[in-house]
């Protein structure tokens, strides 16, 4: 049976879920994807992880959809066993996400609830359909935002959720630990990415005022997330746990 670490990475075939996929390769770990719709994408990714070595594999999730968890967590643990020759993974971040607007008097409850079911009951959800297939020993990440920090104008529902995960995060690290699990939240300021409309990586005006509120002087860019995220997983972090890392360039401090 193979001792190459193994992680899951919902939302990997793009922007910070893939940036994160390629530097777990960088560290020799296998990787399994989830993808929303778009396999085309996500085949992509896989080519790359494998053209660095490492093996590599997509599946289809919805983080939204918490009544296909189970099935979905049997689709995963027949691929560890066919594909890896794994029973367990050793790693799970929880990317996968969209991003939406709130303004009040222009926010509907079908905006309020999907952005619940992706962002915050999804991951609590997923966790707990994969906990038993977590190898003991392994790590979680959770992805919070710099708007769980300081306050965006129109970002009022999507800004609470992930302060509502800085805290599972810290529940799950309190009650995943007796098993060696560690769960940390890495919090991404502006990134340039294609999340809400592409904004960040497209108009200029908001990449420049953006980059004129942090103290490094320029925004993100996925690059400077994923090894993160990859480094928090590792065991160069194995005494850090239900903390709450911010990478930001220093926004707003």
């Amino acid at each position: 049976m193979s001792d190459t670490r193994i992680a899951l990475v919902t939302g990997g075939n793009r922007g910070l879920g893939r940036a994160t996929a390629l530097a777990l390769a960088e560290d020799g770990v296998d990787v399994v994807l989830t993808y929303r719709a778009n396999r085309a994408e996500a085949d992509d990714v896989v080519t790359e992880l494998e053209k660095a070595g490492v093996r590599a594999a997509a599946l289809q999730l919805d983080v939204g959809e918490v009544g296909s968890f189970p099935a979905f967590a049997e689709e995963l643990r027949g691929l560890l066993r066919g594909t890896f020759d794994r029973d367990r993974l050793d790693h799970l971040v929880h990317n996968g996400g969209h991003a939406a607007l709130t303004r009040l008097g222009a926010t509907t409850v079908e905006d309020v609830d999907r952005l619940y079911a992706v962002h915050f009951k999804g991951p609590y959800f997923l966790t707990q359909a994969l906990a038993d297939l977590i190898a003991d020993g392994g790590s979680i990440v959770t992805l919070s935002s710099g708007l769980s920090r300081f306050a965006g104008d129109g970002w009022a529902i999507y800004g609470s959720l992930k302060a509502g995960v800085d805290q599972l995060t810290r529940y799950l690290a309190t009650e995943l630990g007796p098993r060696g699990i560690r769960v940390n939240a890495v919090a991404p300021g502006p990134i340039a990415t294609d999340f809400g409309g592409g904004t960040m990586r497209d108009d200029e005006g908001a990449r420049t005022h953006m980059a004129s509120l942090a103290a490094l002087g320029r925004i993100g860019e996925p690059d400077d997330i994923g090894p993160l995220i990859a480094t928090v997983l590792s065991d160069r972090a194995r005494w850090v746990t239900g903390q709450r890392l911010e990478a930001s360039g220093g926004t707003l401090l």
